[in-house]
């Protein structure tokens, strides 16, 4: 017998009523989840003595090359400090190169070397064939569905940014 309880209609909205023991189930799901998402590219991180705030440095620049420094700390919503650490080590390797905005030459804009471009799809490469495979198990409702859930749970601003980059590549 099944502990979910079927969606009910109230003032024409079908509300779907989860009880704490599913959000728990949900919480740890999306934990775990996390973890599996995360270990591919955690072991080549690991090799190079790099971390995840470096993968997802090296994700958003290639995702919007010429981002400015400002754009990626809004985007990542870290420190400056944090960022600039990050950012001092992936030029230093050869990964990255910052370039003197044209416009406004306070500005540093963002781009990833070929090196850089490598480590970006060898990192996203082991995503997508996690993502691929669960994507394919669960079928393209569920796909939809859980694209939906993502989005509900970014806050406001968060998922303004995520829709620009989604349309952005459209």
């Amino acid at each position: 017998m099944s502990d979910a309880r079927p969606a009910q209609a109230f003032g024409g909205e079908s509300l779907l009523f989860l009880t704490d023991e599913q959000l728990r189930q949900g919480i740890e799901a999306m934990f775990f989840a996390y973890r599996g998402f995360t270990a591919d590219p955690d072991r080549i991180l690991a090799e190079l003595a790099y971390g995840r705030a470096h993968h997802r440095a090296i994700h958003f620049i290639n995702r919007a090359p010429g981002t400015t420094v400002n754009n990626l700390l809004a985007i990542l919503g870290v420190t400056k400090q944090s960022l600039n650490r990050v950012l001092r080590t992936l030029i230093a390797d050869g990964l990255v190169e910052s370039r003197v905005g044209t416009e406004d030459k306070r500005e540093r804009h963002l781009y990833l070397t070929a090196e850089g471009a490598a480590l970006e799809s060898k990192l996203s490469d082991a995503q997508r064939v996690r993502m691929r495979s669960a994507y394919k198990e669960a079928g393209p409702e569920a796909v939809a569905g859980f694209r939906q859930v993502l989005e509900a749970m970014m806050d406001r601003e968060m998922r303004r940014t995520y829709a620009k980059l989604r349309d952005s590549s459209s």
